[in-house]
């Protein structure tokens, strides 16, 4: 084996070949001429992926795999490590994209012979976009030849990939793949929270041109501000930095002019003279070794030193001291800042001269730590000749309420990772920061009005006097300063709610079903879904993958009975989902419960989700309704589980439903579909009971409603 070779897992192996683990566990019994491990341990061995590649074409079983799955493959197992071989492919695929004829005669010498003039191309594209190489804490630099050498298959095959799916988009999937393989060693901001929070730095009157990202992480907010002059980004993280500057070189184009450092921003800032249009920052959250000692006489503390506890101030101190005057900066923050004891009287001074404009209260999952519904945080450098706002714009988005007129399944689920709606989140935070704005913040509500197309997941907002926070807690959560989502429209919202909740009341009562006991006891010649799969009765599909903008039918939705509430990611390569259509029937994998739900045509277009496998039946065969309702028998569900340490899952091929003639299908269909009309309308009758029930409560407490 050629030394310093690419060296791939078992379970690399299993997603080369498309297979499980058990097959290649298996092929190493049965097969005396597998590849002998080359690494790893005795319980977790590692193959030289040229080996397994050779050898996996020599069986057949390599002709179907994707070039990007080889191209991971390769990158994950670089002798070096995945991350200095994301650098290196970020630099080539860089400067395939500035001098794309050149990559022809750099390709077509030896290995060595590339990994030299590679070397030398390479530097020259850095130095144009980032900078000369000496100036200090540039954040990527060239690799030398030797560096070079091992990379090489992997450049020639991510410049193939690219040529096939596009330069950026290859770097974007590599990343993710090594984001996602790693969830515990990078801090993530969603796509979804990093468009919302560039979306609230660009509503201003003036034009964002300069912004400025002082703890860049991944790079996923100056990724997602619109066409910018210049983009500053500076990350602790060596390796981290270099990865976002490639990430942005590829995203914008040689008009931007970029500028990525490593350092630590508050003990070593980059750019002190930076004056910038807007600051987006997502900072480290809980820091107790942030420079608190060091940085005592900083004249970044306008507005006083923050305690050793307080890092998430220190930063915002950080961001306001890198605005022009009436900049704008967005950063999220832990909830905790709103009201810690510790950090009251930076707060107070924040508001007594109008820098925090508006605290913005998230659903939980928006971000991790996903379990907590984080806060964002809306600043304003205050200029000479501006007046202080006498007001501040708390939103709080993270109790969303029902629409009194919404129908059993036209309500999101509320909160939770991968199931938030976002764009409901982005009209209701816009809407009330726009109005705030605009105005000036005196006198104008943030709330959402009903009918309003971010009403189905209304953010309560308004504009609260900064005299009456200025107490002895500065208490900034908007939680505490607005009426709860179920009071919010008074009584009269109350009533409507009540009058909603006695018509349903009144439909499980006509719904409710009649069990009427047989002649005789029913036996009936039994099939599996995977027979009429085998004999084209019906089509078996599983969700999970694919890219496009629009919405995703998620595990939660199915188990909720809800709306489409997931998204797609907007890049990577290029991959279709799974669309379900009328009548197409989704069962969940994980779980062990008896749910099935039948596609309609308010749900039909939406993406398959992950953890969900679909059914398609052929209608000339199979009614959907009699396949659902036979697939949510206990028993027919126990006999098709597998059962692990930790989960149950779901083998849908081995459900089982009994052979009837079409038109007996339909009967049974037809009962079926009435019970799911009945569960439908418990569910409805439960949340609107607990909607009256909490407005009740509240409006009592409140005093909004009377004893009588």
């Amino acid at each position: 084996m050629p030394e310093n070779s690419t060296e791939v897992t078992a379970a690399g192996i299993a997603r080369l070949a498309g297979v499980g683990r058990a097959a290649v566990s298996n092929w190493r019994r049965r097969h005396a001429d597998f590849p002998k491990p080359a690494g790893g341990t005795e319980t977790s061995p590692s193959f030289a992926l040229s080996e397994v590649e050779q050898w996996l074409r020599d069986q057949g079983k390599l002709a179907e795999v994707p070039l990007r799955e080889r191209v991971w493959q390769q990158l994950a197992g670089h002798p070096a490590g995945a991350v200095p071989a994301l650098v290196h492919t970020g630099c080539a695929l860089l400067l395939l994209r500035t001098s794309p004829n050149a990559w022809p005669e750099i390709t077509a010498a030896s290995d060595e012979g590339m990994a030299g003039v590679l070397s030398l191309a390479v530097d020259k594209v850095l130095t144009t976009r980032f900078g000369p190489a000496a100036e200090a804490g540039r954040a990527v630099h060239a690799p030398s030849p030797a560096e070079l050498l091992p990379s090489v298959p992997l450049l020639r095959a991510a410049a193939e990939l690219a040529a096939g799916t596009g330069i950026q988009e290859t770097f974007e999937f590599l990343l993710g793949r090594q984001l996602d393989a790693n969830p515990r060693q990078y801090t993530l901001t969603p796509p979804g929270l990093a468009e919302l929070m560039a979306a609230l730095v660009e509503t201003g009157e003036r034009p964002v041109r300069t912004v400025l990202d002082p703890a860049a992480g991944t790079g996923a907010l100056l990724r997602a501000v619109g066409r910018p002059a210049a983009l500053y980004a500076q990350e602790t993280d060596p390796d981290l930095a270099a990865l976002t500057a490639l990430r942005l070189a590829l995203h914008t184009d040689t008009g931007c002019a970029l500028a990525a450092r490593t350092a630590d921003t508050l003990r070593a800032d980059a750019f002190p003279q930076l004056a910038a249009d807007a600051v987006l920052c997502h900072p480290p959250f809980n820091e107790r070794n942030w420079g608190h000692d060091e940085l005592a006489y900083d004249p970044r503390w306008e507005y006083g030193f923050p305690a050793r506890t307080e890092s998430e101030l220190a930063w915002v101190q950080h961001a306001l001291a890198h605005l022009r005057e009436g900049g704008t900066a967005v950063l999220l923050m832990p909830p905790a800042v709103a009201s810690r004891r510790s950090g009251r009287r930076i707060r107070a001074d924040l508001l007594r001269r109008g820098a925090l404009r508006a605290v913005i209260a998230l659903p939980a999952g928006a971000a991790p730590p996903y379990g907590i519904p984080l806060h964002l945080w809306v600043l304003r450098k205050p200029g000479s000749g501006r007046h202080p706002s006498p007001e501040l714009l708390l939103v709080d988005t993270a109790e969303p309420a029902e629409s009194p007129s919404a129908g059993p399944a036209a309500t999101a689920p509320a909160g939770g990772r991968d199931r938030l709606d976002w764009q409901a989140v982005h009209g209701a935070v816009l809407d009330a920061w726009q109005s705030f704005d605009d105005a000036g913040g005196p006198g104008r509500e943030g709330r959402t009005e009903p009918g309003h197309p971010a009403s189905a997941r209304p953010g309560a907002g308004r504009a609260v006097p900064v005299i009456e926070l200025l107490d002895d807690d500065v208490d900034l959560a908007p939680a505490r300063h607005l009426p709860s989502p179920a009071a919010a429209g008074g009584p009269a919202e109350l009533i409507r709610v009540r009058e909603r909740l006695t018509e349903t009341l009144g439909l499980t009562g006509t719904l409710t079903p009649m069990a009427v006991p047989p002649a005789e006891p029913a036996h009936w010649p039994l099939t599996t879904v995977g027979e009429l799969a085998r004999a084209g009765a019906l089509q078996l599909r599983t969700g999970g993958s694919g890219t496009g903008p629009g919405p995703v039918l998620t595990e939660h939705d199915v188990l909720g009975s809800t709306a489409p509430s997931g998204s797609l990611p907007v890049d990577g390569p290029a991959e279709e989902p799974v669309l379900v259509e009328p009548g197409d029937v989704v069962v969940p994998v994980l779980g062990g419960g008896s749910v099935a739900r039948v596609v309609d045509d308010a749900t039909a277009g939406a993406a398959l989700g992950r953890n969900l496998q679909l059914l398609r039946p052929d209608p000339a065969a199979l009614d959907p309704w009699f396949l659902a309702g036979f697939l949510r028998g206990t028993a027919n569900n126990r006999q098709a589980s597998s059962y692990a340490s930790t989960a149950t899952r779901l083998d849908a091929r081995r459900l089982q439903l009994p052979r009837l003639p079409l038109a007996e299908q339909q009967r049974y269909g037809q009962r079926f579909r009435a019970l799911a009309e009945f569960e439908d309308a418990l569910r409805l009758t439960g949340r609107l009971g607990g909607q009256l029930v909490q407005g009740m409560y509240d409006g009592l407490t409140d005093g909004t409603v009377a004893p009588e």
